[in-house]
């Protein structure tokens, strides 16, 4: 999808959300945007990094909308599953080996490898390494989201997911200071797909409940399983 620039009305359309809230957010600085003859523009690939910089730390309401206007402007339906389809065992694991943060990050990516749906091993860990560089994908809770910066269209033959623990945690770059022990890798094709994956998996991450018994897990089979049984949850609330 082309980056383009979006009119307050198309952004509110696509995030979910309230134009004026939006208008509000942009004569504060909150969000990045430009006037161009005295209309407020939004870049998308601006928007695109900043959504990826703070869906960790939206509110659960905020994701839902987002995770609803991304539904909408993807002309999916509500009750479409997108963490579910992505889930292959190869691909998950409660028992990561690695200790720092690159050999960790090319650990993820092997596992990416083993879906048989990444071309090009080394330049998605590269990817993954850049966005890391920049700005920590770790968010508080023991969490972490590696993704790259940018859709991979031709690195990748689809939408690829891992989801992993480190028993011992990593140092990772969190807000909060702590160690992060679960991470789910994702990369896409497309930058609607993929901000809409991290909605999704950044509202099933609002039950403190839910994670610490994702993080209990010992089996890959029971983290597929739970995962499965949030986001249908997760779906519910948006009935």
């Amino acid at each position: 999808m082309p980056y383009r620039s979006m009119t307050v009305k198309e952004l509110a359309r696509m995030l979910g959300a309230d134009a004026r809230r939006l208008e509000r957010m942009a004569q504060r600085g909150e969000i990045p945007c430009q006037k161009v003859g005295g209309e407020l523009r939004f870049n998308r690939a601006e928007i695109t990094e900043w959504l990826q910089q703070n869906m960790g730390s939206m509110t659960g309401n905020h994701l839902a909308e987002v995770d609803a206007g991304m539904t909408a402007e993807r002309q999916k339906p509500q009750s479409e599953a997108l963490v579910r389809p992505l889930l292959r065992p190869e691909a998950v694991t409660a028992q990561l080996n690695s200790r720092g943060k690159n050999s960790l990050l090319r650990e993820l990516v092997a596992l990416a490898g083993r879906t048989g749906l990444v071309y090009d091993d080394q330049a998605l860990l590269e990817a993954l390494m850049a966005r890391e560089e920049m700005c920590s994908t770790a968010i508080d809770g023991g969490i972490a989201i590696p993704h790259p910066r940018r859709p991979l269209p031709y690195e990748i033959a689809d939408s690829v997911l891992v989801v992993a623990k480190a028993g011992g945690g990593v140092v990772f770059g969190a807000p909060d200071g702590k160690l992060t022990d679960l991470f789910f890798l994702t990369a896409s094709q497309d930058d609607v797909h993929h901000l809409h994956i991290l909605a999704r998996l950044c509202r099933m991450f609002h039950d403190d409940g839910w994670v610490e018994r994702l993080r209990a897990c010992q089996m890959s089979d029971e983290m597929i399983d739970l995962l499965i049984e949030r986001e249908a949850e997760v779906i519910a609330q948006s009935a």
